[in-house]
């Protein structure tokens, strides 16, 4: 196997163990949820995006070529809670090697797992592995402005409001967190997500999960 290959077939098999949720690679079977969420103008709307208006058969081979050919520089996660289910997707993209920075996104789709601290659980877990792992000095993200809800949660797992910015046709707020800042309370955040399962219940993924996360 070439390097590329055996590079390749590394992110593919990567998982990304928190409290309550899994990250794990893209794989096919996402699609149809993808295209569900996409869709909706709601998810849409707190994503920037216009609701996809294409055929689902057109969706599915640009899905397919994404899973094939990666954009350089990202890796787009699924989100699993216990007992495999696909919950939503969290990603880092733009990632500049000389700066040792990155760009991260996450949508939770599925609206059962709103506001119950499993975005928090994601974001935090990418965290540790895009710090910690990937050895990066700074990662920052573009909310929108007046998703508050979204900015309580980024602000928890330790990002902090840099400054307003336009860009297309939205207003948003970038936020940064610094890996200096990060190792100084990464232990206090990671034991959070601890804190949200015992008071807002949920199952805790186990071994069983990530084994069934890995297998492409």
């Amino acid at each position: 196997m070439s390097t590329a290959n055996s590079n390749e077939a590394k992110r593919k098999d990567l998982v990304l163990r928190g409290v309550r949720v899994l990250l794990r690679g893209k794989r096919m079977e996402d699609a149809e949820k993808d295209y569900i969420w996409r869709s909706d103008p709601e998810i849409a709307r707190l994503d920037a995006a216009y609701p996809l208006t294409m055929k689902y058969e057109r969706y599915l081979k640009l899905f397919q070529d994404q899973i094939r050919w990666p954009t350089p520089g990202s890796h787009h996660f699924a989100i699993e809670v216990a007992g495999g289910k696909f919950v939503g997707n969290c990603m880092y993209y733009d990632l500049d090697s000389l700066s040792k920075e990155a760009e991260l996104g996450i949508v939770i789709g599925d609206r059962d797992y709103w506001s119950g601290g499993y975005g928090y659980d994601a974001v935090v877990t990418l965290l540790h592995h895009m710090f910690d792992d990937l050895g990066l000095r700074r990662v920052y993200l573009h909310t929108l402005e007046w998703n508050h809800r979204a900015q309580k949660c980024f602000e928890r797992s330790g990002f902090n409001p840099v400054r307003h910015v336009r860009r297309m046709s939205h207003d948003f707020i970038l936020m940064e967190v610094h890996q200096n800042d990060w190792e100084a309370t990464s232990d206090e955040r990671l034991a959070l997500r601890q804190r949200y399962l015992e008071n807002r219940g949920g199952l805790a993924v186990n071994d069983e999960d990530a084994k069934a996360a890995a297998v492409l």
